[in-house]
């Protein structure tokens, strides 16, 4: 048998170092913390993977959907064709028959309009016989009856064989270029009648079937547009750049595209340089929506932040429905601060000497106005109340209106009634040799009475000499004639037609005298 090993011996041999102990433990955590991560990771990607998968699905539904709805509207636009055709020839059927009966009809054409119906036979009677040219007369003559054309007009224009024609017939004058001889009717500006034309068009061209659409525009007069509409972009170097270019052309030209639909894509970034640049116009927001700048709308918006038109920005974020990102409150504040700067500005200015108060005011009311109105329109009274700035209004107008009042002219400054020459003091009648008269003039002159006519016991009549000093009285038909006054500055006797002036008595009374009371 062998021998027992001794127990110390065993102990050594089989006890594990704390060393070991340490790296056995610290190996097992990293391998929990690996294996963590590593299931960690494949979570998120099996998430991410289901995330993309429904994405990937829904994006696949859409298209679905908007391939179906494309396929719905291009066969209900091929199955409307023929009505539309039909419906379109039955208007020229009938504009042809009524252009016949009014070339048959002897009327006034040169009658007065007086009330509505009047001025929509008129502006009928020019589109059945075609005439654009006296139509567009007609429509510039009548720009203080603006509203009533604009509903007028798109009822005429509909008795038209061919409108689309006809409309770019009558502008034909001013745009693409104005060929105007002498450009002063109307302030050299007409193109509010070319987009009051191109405006009342859109709902005479438009599909009777299917709506907005589709325009029906012939492809003949829809080449025609184009190529006037690259004739304006070709003047536009001639016409000092899209900075300097004329709001009224801008606006013309963008109204021009959208009524006959021939938007370009590659044209969206003079599109929107031109729709910044004229951003006041009330219709900019629409306009800028019909050419396709939806998508950039934002950039537009902060772009004209930052050129300090939040004004015109506050407009352009309620026709996209974008007030959430850009609230229209700080906006119309800010709006008002940098209107307060500039009358500031206006009235330190020295070059606006004299007027600088009220330049200044006219820009305060002018901002307030717009605010008080855009807060009406949006329903932000709740957001900021309009109170104040009202009172603020009333205020700027009260001091408006007293400095308009006349100052008071002081009661020493009387006028003469019948010449216009000044009025003597109120007390000259109690001066000595200072009668002036405010009757009508006598008819002819009275010389004045000889020394020896009056009585010897009259003491001598002394003429002050601080009435005229050194000069002789001013020529006055109610004066003494320069034959009888004496050269010693006094008359040797008071004249017999002053009984009450001056205290002196006289007991006759000359027969010449009520020709100074005449």
């Amino acid at each position: 048998m062998g021998s027992i090993p001794d127990p110390g011996e065993l102990s050594e041999m089989t006890h594990p170092s704390f060393d070991e102990f340490q790296r056995q433990a610290s190996l097992m955590a990293s391998c929990t913390l690996l294996w963590k991560e590593l299931s960690d990771h494949f979570t998120n990607l099996e998430q991410d993977l289901l995330k993309k998968s429904d994405a990937l699905r829904h994006k696949i539904q859409t298209l679905d959907h908007q391939t179906k709805e494309s396929l719905d509207e291009l066969e209900k636009r091929e199955v409307s064709i023929q009505g539309s055709v039909q419906i379109a020839l039955g208007k020229v059927e009938k504009s042809m028959e009524a252009a016949l009966k009014a070339l048959e009809k002897d009327g006034d054409e040169n009658g007065e309009v007086d009330d509505g119906d009047g001025l929509l036979l008129k502006l009928k009677s020019f589109c059945l016989e075609m005439d654009s040219s006296g139509f567009w007369r007609f429509i510039t003559g009548k720009k203080k009856e603006l509203e009533a054309l604009r509903e007028k007009i798109q009822l005429a224009l509909a008795e038209c064989i061919d409108p689309p024609r006809f409309v770019l017939e009558a502008i034909s004058e001013v745009f693409p270029l104005d060929k105007r001889v002498e450009k002063s009717d109307g302030g050299n500006d007409l193109g509010w009648a070319c987009v009051l034309v191109l405006e009342s068009l859109i709902p005479v061209v438009v599909d009777p079937v299917i709506g907005k659409s589709r325009i029906l525009v012939t492809p003949s007069m829809k080449e025609r547009a184009k190529e006037i509409a690259e004739t304006w972009k070709a003047s536009l170097e001639e016409r000092g750049g899209i900075e300097n270019v004329r709001t009224p052309d801008v606006h013309t030209f963008l109204q021009h595209l959208v009524t006959f639909g021939i938007v370009k894509r590659e044209d969206v970034d003079l599109y929107r340089k031109l729709v910044v640049g004229s951003a006041w116009r009330k219709q900019m927001p629409k306009l800028a929506v019909s050419l396709g700048l939806g998508d950039i709308m934002p950039d537009m918006i902060e772009e004209l932040i930052s050129r300090g038109q939040q004004l015109d920005a506050v407009h352009f974020t309620y026709e996209v429905g974008l007030a959430d990102k850009f609230p229209p409150v700080p906006l119309l504040k800010a709006y008002l601060k940098d209107a307060k700067k500039a009358a500031a500005a206006i009235s330190e200015d020295p070059n606006n000497a004299g007027r600088a108060m009220h330049l200044a005011a006219r820009k305060e009311q002018s901002a307030l106005r717009a605010v008080i109105k855009c807060i009406e329109e949006y329903k932000l009274q709740a957001e900021f109340p309009p109170e104040n700035l009202k009172k603020r209004l009333e205020q700027l107008e009260k001091v408006k209106v007293e400095k308009r009042k006349p100052a008071a002219v002081p009661a020493n400054k009387r006028t003469r009634a019948n010449n216009g020459g000044p009025m003597p003091p109120a007390k000259a009648g109690r001066l000595t040799n200072a009668y002036v008269s405010s009757y009508p003039a006598a008819p002819a002159f009275v010389r004045s009475p000889s020394p020896s006519q009056y009585p010897a016991g009259v003491p001598p009549y002394h003429s002050p000499p601080s009435m005229y000093g050194s000069r002789s009285p001013p020529a006055n038909p109610y004066t003494y004639s320069p034959e009888a006054a004496p050269h010693a500055g006094s008359f040797p006797s008071p004249p017999m037609s002053y009984p009450v002036y001056g205290g002196y008595g006289n007991a006759m009374a000359p027969a010449y005298q009520p020709a100074y009371y005449r």
